[in-house]
């Protein structure tokens, strides 16, 4: 709310358990829920953009319980006006 002039990109991503299509509509969903949630807060609507990736960008290979939860996560990327 402080920074009036920041514009927020909230991105989902998933895990590779389940379809690419599955995936893909999970991690829209989950950056919608945020930008919802942080609009319910006060933050102006037309300040947040939302994507999803599905599992297209990891942060670590999928290869355990361990790492899938890690690549199922919410991103946040601060940009200028």
């Amino acid at each position: 709310k402080r920074c009036a002039a920041v514009r927020i990109e909230v991105t989902g991503h998933t895990d590779k358990v389940g379809s690419k299509a599955f995936n893909q509509q999970l991690s829209e969903h989950r950056a919608r829920a945020v930008v919802s949630y942080l609009v319910a807060r006060g933050i102006a609507a037309d300040r947040i953009d939302s994507a999803g990736y599905g599992d297209t960008r990891p942060i670590v290979p999928n290869d355990s319980e361990a790492n899938r939860a890690k690549n199922r996560r919410i991103e946040f990327r601060v940009k200028a006006r």
